[in-house]
């Protein structure tokens, strides 16, 4: 009985310093373990809330504290793990009943010392579990800022987004508005620094793949949206106006959906690795023209029709819609146009474009 006690204990030890290696300290995504679990259960009770909410508003409020629960609920999981573990080490080389074994291992993990055991096996069993407290709760708080730092970063870009775009963004108003304002021809710097933002979401969100879920300080604002929106600018960019410069313009498509397949892959979404040309999209033709008609009236120029830009922009698009919409479903992202169905039916949220004020006569 007493060596599967310190079997079973051993496996817990070695099985939490795995799931915390994995997390905190060695810089590789991985989909399954233990805080991914502990993850999952936590974020399940505020989906099935929220699902069953009938605003926007009411479930972005109900989904904000969900990721950081889930880091909290993370932490404390390990530490309770680790007492279980090593309560059951104390109990199987010791004459030690439950209570006491848990009394035990408790005042070594957490450097209390009001409880030692005089046998020198218990003794060594009370160092590592007195030297196991500080370093999990350490490494933990040096997580915390890197794991905000990232947040940080990615917020920025989104909200510098908002004055291009308009709230929530939405491809074909990226171009109305530089049209809109005469700046089309930085439209290269924009698609420049979302070909860097797309590299460092695609490195931390798969290394802390919990970022997923935070969400941006307005219900309006949201990453993936602001990617696709970005993706759709570009890939509406090449179909309309292919005789421009293109280098920017395919690179940061080409890091956007790049991105969001390394997030599949931690998520486990599965998806076409080499979708065709002229696979079918979700976006209908007609939305499509709605979008066109946004650029066509604040003066953007097209050099092809929109029957000729439609199978160019729909091969570009093939690439990252499914990605899209299956992560916007997941995380519960705001509903903005082109970014397709969420998980209970809820109303389009749509830019508007301001009105130019500038004087006349």
């Amino acid at each position: 009985m007493r060596v599967l006690l310190g079997i079973a204990g051993a496996v817990i030890v070695l099985g939490i310093f795995s799931s915390v290696l994995h997390a905190l300290v060695i810089p590789r995504p991985t989909r399954h373990g233990f805080s991914r679990t502990v993850q999952r259960l936590v974020q399940w009770p505020f989906r099935l809330l929220a699902d069953r909410l009938p605003s926007v508003e009411a479930k972005d409020r109900v989904l904000t504290p969900m990721a950081p629960l889930a880091i909290v609920a993370t932490l404390i999981s390990w530490l309770v793990a680790f007492l279980a573990g090593y309560a059951l080490l104390e109990a199987a080389v010791s004459r030690l009943g439950p209570r006491e074994a848990l009394i035990e291992a408790g005042s070594s993990l957490f450097t209390l010392g009001f409880a030692s055991g005089n046998r020198v096996t218990l003794n060594v069993i009370d160092f590592c579990a007195a030297a196991t407290g500080p370093i999990v709760i350490g490494l933990q708080v040096g997580y915390l800022p890197t794991l905000y730092g990232a947040y940080q970063r990615r917020e920025t870009e989104v909200t510098l987004l908002q004055a291009r775009t308009g709230s929530p963004p939405w491809g074909p108003e990226i171009l109305a508005r530089y049209a809109q304002v005469d700046l089309l021809d930085r439209l290269t710097e924009l698609f420049r620094n979302w070909e860097r933002w797309s590299a460092d979401v695609s490195e931390s969100h798969t290394t802390y793949p919990i970022l997923i879920h935070f969400r941006s300080p307005k219900v309006s604002r949201n990453w993936l949206i602001a990617l696709l929106a970005v993706m759709d600018a570009a890939a509406l960019q090449l179909a309309f106006n292919p005789s421009q410069s293109q280098a920017e313009v395919r690179m940061a498509l080409r890091a956007g959906f790049v991105c969001l397949r390394e997030i599949a892959d931690t998520e486990g979404i599965p998806y076409d690795r080499d979708p065709l040309p002229d696979d079918p999209l979700r976006l209908d033709y007609e939305d499509f023209l709605r979008g066109v008609e946004r650029m066509r009236a604040q003066g953007y120029p097209m050099e092809r029709t929109p029957p000729e830009a439609w199978p160019h922009f729909r091969g570009w698009r093939v690439n990252y819609e499914p990605l899209v919409h299956r992560l916007a479903r997941d995380i519960e992202a705001v509903p903005a146009p082109w970014s397709g169905t969420r998980r209970t039916a809820t109303d389009t949220y749509a830019p508007h474009t301001p009105v130019d004020r500038r004087p006349v006569g």
